[in-house]
């Protein structure tokens, strides 16, 4: 606001002084009372009145949308993904269960297989000590036999006193020499048949252990799938909860620019409560009103900032809302007061009017509307307001603008 009215002084002196030439400045411009501006090459962009801010704000708000939209897709896409961890954290858990019980029962069964082979063991023991007992009384038969004479073996037969009772003898004698070849055969055998079955338990302890060991190796793994598929489901968790935080904020933008959107459209509203009001209202005729060299400087100059990228139709048309408001009781009724009317032209208010005023940056299509549209001409009927075309917004539409 400073800033209007430093320049409206200004412009009021130089009205007063009477120092512009009446032909356009060129480059040392001395614009306002005397007071030379060094050309500058600073170039602010364009920026429109309250209809580009409504088609801004709608954009904005189209663009949270889509981002809201992306958010959400994303916040599924991630539930998804953690509910597929569930259940992938489930079947592993189902699955660690499984190898911790098949764990157990080759645990149980190696238990068992050592029980056995501590039975067998024993009963090794005890089938050698016999074998051992039985090779000894033989042993010490065989020595007996050996040492004794054979007269006294002849005579231990002859006291039989008959023949039968020498062969009883000696058929005892035979049969007690068999049986003990037989025993030892026996005790070998059982000392051969514990130690093949020592043998077989080892190596079944032996394949039960290296179960075992496959078992202990597959827990693991279990172990390690389940620690990091929870720990990818808790990543999952704060990715999520980033996301709903992320969709929350998006929401309440999306309902700011809502807000905005609604007090953008009721000052749209009340723009053309205006319009109707100004057509209907008081309008003096241009030959009623004197403009100044000054009045064409600003104008031109504004109407660079406000279609200097336009066709010389939209250059007039701009020229000529600033006319009509000049014209209808409803507005200011100088150049001077129309264009520096708060919040009526954005160029004013951004600086960017101040600084092509500095520089002159009107060129001679925008001198040529200024003109014509204050010799009385208009190409827009008695518009007040312009604005970039938005949905539902009638009326004359030239370059990128609609006038109404």
């Amino acid at each position: 606001m400073k800033g209007w009215k430093k320049t409206a002084v200004l412009m009021t002196a130089v009205l007063m002084a009477g120092v512009i030439s009446p032909d356009p400045p060129k480059t040392d411009v001395t614009g306002f009372a005397g007071i030379h501006f060094i050309p500058g090459t600073l170039v602010v962009s364009a920026t429109s009145s309250t209809q580009q801010k409504i088609n801004e704000a709608e954009e904005r708000r189209e663009q949270l949308e889509n981002e809201k939209e992306e958010q959400e897709n994303e916040l599924n896409q991630l539930q998804g993904e953690q509910k597929g961890l569930r259940k992938e954290l489930n079947n592993l858990n189902a699955q660690l269960n499984q190898v911790v019980a098949n764990l157990e029962e080759l645990e149980q069964q190696i238990r068992d297989k050592e029980q056995e082979i501590l039975e067998t063991q024993v009963a090794l023991e005890e089938a050698e000590a016999a074998e051992r007992w039985q090779y000894e009384c033989m042993v010490e038969r065989a020595r007996a036999l050996y040492e004794m004479q054979d007269e006294s073996y002849v005579n231990a037969l002859l006291k039989e006193g008959s023949i039968a009772g020498v062969l009883n003898a000696a058929d005892y004698i035979e049969r007690v020499a068999t049986y003990e070849r037989q025993k030892m055969d026996e005790y070998t055998a059982t000392r051969v048949y514990i130690q093949e079955q020592e043998a077989r338990l080892q190596g079944e302890r032996e394949d039960l252990d290296g179960l075992r060991l496959q078992a202990e190796t597959e827990k693991d793994k279990v172990q390690g799938l389940i620690r990091q598929t929870a720990n990818a489901i808790a990543d999952y968790g704060d990715q999520i909860a980033e996301a709903e935080q992320h969709a929350r904020d998006v929401e309440a933008k999306i309902k700011q620019e809502e807000e905005n959107l609604e007090t953008l459209r009721k000052q749209l509203a009340a723009e053309m409560a205006l319009s109707k009001a100004a057509a209907q209202a008081a309008w003096r005729d241009i030959s009623e009103v004197s403009f100044s060299e000054n009045d064409r400087y600003l104008l031109a100059n504004l109407i660079y900032c406000e279609a200097g990228g336009e066709p010389y139709e939209g250059k007039l048309a701009v020229g000529s809302v600033v006319i009509n408001r000049v014209l209808s009781a409803k507005f200011p009724d100088t150049v001077l007061g129309v264009i520096y009317q708060k919040k009526q032209f954005s160029p004013v208010a951004s600086g960017r009017l101040d600084l092509a005023l500095t520089v002159n940056k009107a060129n001679a299509d925008c001198y040529r509307a200024a003109d014509e549209a204050m010799s009385g001409m208009t190409n827009v009927g008695n518009c007040v307001f312009f604005r970039t075309p938005i949905p539902g917004l009638t009326g004359i539409s030239i370059g990128g603008h609609i006038f109404y």
